[in-house]
């Protein structure tokens, strides 16, 4: 009991708590805002909206806890979402093999990253952005720059707009599928780093990088295994946005990386490595979410709502910097 009332009231159980509050207060507002905001339906909407965005920002916070960043996962999501609709639409495979095949696609760009980075010892940012690059193009010269449908595999669809809580409890109405596989793998990537060996030596990366490859860590081959596990991530959330919009569409993806990179640092996990944590990421994204929701929904046009998020990314990052150098 003393431990985790102890854990609550650290530093960064108390920042959790901080951004927690901010949330709230944003729904507040916006409740007080606008009467359609808090509406069951617009509820889930928000949390439907987080899905894909909270997805790959799982995958991009072990990469920057180990003092990276990863710019290509937003293109390599769409890369993703196009060779599911290869195997399953050009090809005619099963579902689950396009579903396994676009995951896969993920976590090779996430391992090609990882080795470029770990062999080649190119700076994240610049292998990243090469990354980036390639998977657009490769998008749309594998989809012929059309987008690829997935009209003749209906149970595609389902995977994320079916509602199989909905059909246990039909008091809830719809409620998508795409939110429960969000649920599971915020679980899965909370367990991955808190409770194995992987996520220990991703804070030990990021903390001390040349202290942990002293300690004898391999630190090339952990990095590697970091890269494409966030590519998984990435890869499923591909999916994800494939069969939510049942088809794949190869011009969209990129500026994904940003509200996902937003999304970590709102969070907490510090650009500079050693930090973070899943909860602290899921509330960020749920912010992001929340806010353009809130801001839709009062009409503020689009150009703006773009201008408020890059001040609360510029804000959040400032934060950081100035934590940080209290620390020291």
């Amino acid at each position: 009991m003393a431990e985790k009332l102890s854990a609550l009231f650290s530093k960064s159980g108390l920042r959790q708590i901080l951004m927690f509050a901010s949330l709230f207060l944003l729904f507040a507002f916006f409740s007080l805002a606008s009467p359609n905001f808090l509406t069951y339906e617009n509820v889930i909407a928000i949390l439907l909206a987080t899905c894909v965005n909270g997805l790959l920002a799982l995958g991009v916070t072990f990469v920057i806890i180990t003092g990276g960043i990863d710019l290509s996962i937003g293109t390599v999501m769409t890369i993703s979402s196009v060779m599911s609709g290869v195997f399953i639409t050009f090809w005619k495979l099963p579902v689950f093999v396009g579903v396994l095949g676009g995951i896969l696609t993920g976590v090779l760009a996430g391992f090609i990253n990882g080795t470029v980075i770990s062999k080649m010892k190119l700076p994240p940012f610049i292998a990243t952005l090469g990354m980036m690059m390639i998977a657009k193009g490769l998008a749309l010269v594998v989809s012929g720059c059309k987008p690829i449908y997935f009209n003749d595999a209906p149970i595609f669809n389902k995977i994320a707009m079916g509602s199989i809580l909905g059909s246990i409890f039909p008091g809830l109405g719809e409620f998508p599928n795409a939110i429960l596989w969000f649920i599971l793998f915020i679980i899965i990537a909370h367990i991955i780093l808190t409770r194995t060996a992987l996520g220990r030596y991703t804070f030990a990366i990021g903390s001390n990088e040349e202290a942990a490859r002293l300690s004898g860590l391999n630190v090339d081959k952990w990095k590697t295994i970091i890269y494409a596990l966030c590519g998984m991530f990435v890869g499923i959330a591909g999916v994800i946005m494939a069969s939510r919009l049942n088809s794949a569409q190869p011009a969209l993806g990129q500026g994904y990386e940003l509200d996902a990179i937003a999304a970590v640092v709102i969070g907490g996990t510090s650009l500079r490595g050693g930090e973070g944590s899943i909860i602290g990421t899921v509330i960020g994204a749920l912010i992001m979410s929340t806010l353009t929701n809130g801001l839709r929904i009062l009409s503020v046009p689009q150009e703006w709502q773009i201008v408020v998020s890059g001040i609360i990314i510029i804000g959040a990052v400032y934060l950081d910097i100035i934590r940080r150098s209290r620390e020291v």
